[in-house]
């Protein structure tokens, strides 16, 4: 009779937790307490914030347009995770935010940017609101190389943070995460919403 009882309270209690939480493949950081504002200008000249994209999963990740290598190649995928997605990458916006306000200018944006995907908004501010948004987002950028003059590269960062439709962050995707997984948690964020 106890062990029934033990069993029937084991279920109830399964009953009222709801679905598992989904396993994701890039870092599950809900709950972080940074990545909380961004308020720059997009490539069109429109002022953007997070709350912009309520109700679609949103990705930011921080760069640059002259960057060799890390940025191309996480845009590039970025694009195939937005085909794999299908009719779903409608409720996906990925923003580009440039750690080289000085050089991007709104014009490179406008045509850096849209070349990946038409639907990718590039974001820029001033530099002290650029170091503003790093901060919050607890990202790492520097110039290095010969910083005396325009032919210096960046140093930065090369994870993506992926919020949820409510706006709440919720992974950091290391650079090199495949598209497949991507698109696996960006359609697991979808379905809980």
């Amino acid at each position: 009779m106890f062990r029934t009882l033990v069993v029937a309270a084991a279920l109830a209690l399964a009953a009222c937790s709801g679905p598992p939480a989904p396993t994701f493949h890039a870092t599950d950081i809900t709950g972080a307490e940074y990545g909380r504002t961004l308020a720059l200008t997009d490539h069109n000249g429109k002022p953007r914030t997070l709350d912009d994209f309520r109700g679609k999963v949103v990705t930011v990740f921080f760069g640059y347009t002259q960057c060799p290598d890390v940025c191309p190649t996480t845009l590039t995928t970025m694009s195939e995770v937005m085909r794999r997605l299908g009719p779903d990458a409608d409720r996906v916006q990925v923003l580009f935010v440039t750690v080289d306000p000085e050089r991007d200018t709104q014009a490179l944006l406008a045509n850096y940017v849209p070349a990946f995907d038409a639907r990718f908004l590039g974001l820029r501010g001033s530099v002290d609101e650029t170091a503003a948004v790093a901060k919050d987002f607890r990202t790492f950028y520097q110039k290095s190389g010969d910083t005396s003059g325009p032919n210096y590269t960046v140093d930065h960062a090369a994870g993506t943070y992926i919020f949820d439709p409510q706006g709440r962050v919720r992974l950091y995707v290391k650079h090199g995460e495949t598209a497949e997984n991507i698109t696996a948690d960006i359609r697991a964020l979808l379905a809980g919403s």
